[in-house]
């Protein structure tokens, strides 16, 4: 049985999904709307000074990513339970967000009784999926269930220059390398993920959250 009252943020650019909470909430007793943002400007700067239970977090904000924004709420406030509330289903978005510390990931066509089912679990520490959310992480892609490959230190530099699209020259620059050392270096990142080049290396890497999009 609910006995305190529950303080709820929710952070979403679009007006019409924060009205609908707002009525959809209004009618559950113990559950109280302190704040809405359209971005994550002013976020950690409140929950610095107003205790708040749960944050219901939408990934795509105009200012912030929200798995970005996740993690920072995370290390501000540790006990707040973050949830997030996405159109978007793609099986390693939603991991990434769990492990930027989220509790939780719910699809904008959840019901409202699973909203509140949901809210009750995170409350209660545990992480929490709506059922459709349920099935998409039931069902990996062919590239996570490969193993993640173990990569020296000097190969995720050279991974991450890769995803930003660098040429080897440019990489050799950057690392003060000589290009054939960077080459080396490329050729064993293909060979451990498998790629037949880099753009297909990149994919493999952000499909196991190797690097973001």
């Amino acid at each position: 049985m609910q006995s305190h009252i529950i303080n709820i943020v929710i952070v979403d650019d679009h007006p019409i999904v924060i009205e609908g909470l707002k009525i959809m909430l209004s009618h559950k007793p113990f559950f109280h709307l302190s704040k809405t943002f359209n971005n994550g400007g002013e976020v950690i700067q409140f929950i610095k000074s107003n205790e708040v239970d749960i944050i219901l977090l939408d990934i795509s904000l105009p200012d912030i990513s929200g798995i970005q924004l996740c993690e920072e709420i995370k290390k501000v406030s540790p006990n707040t339970s973050v949830i997030m509330f996405s159109n978007r289903s793609e099986r390693s978005i939603i991991m990434q967000c769990i492990q930027n510390g989220a509790s939780g990931y719910l699809l904008k066509n959840v019901s409202l009784e699973e909203l509140m089912e949901c809210f009750h679990g995170a409350l209660s520490g545990n992480i929490v999926f709506c059922n459709e959310t349920k099935n998409i992480i039931s069902k990996p892609s062919p590239q996570e269930l490969t193993t993640t490959p173990r990569l020296t230190k000097r190969e995720k530099q050279i991974l991450q220059f890769l995803a930003k699209g660098k040429t080897s020259n440019e990489i050799a620059d950057e690392l003060f390398l000589s290009p054939l050392t960077v080459d080396t270096h490329r050729k064993n990142l293909l060979q451990k993920f498998g790629a037949k080049n880099s753009a297909e290396l990149v994919h493999i890497a952000v499909q196991q959250n190797m690097i973001l999009e």
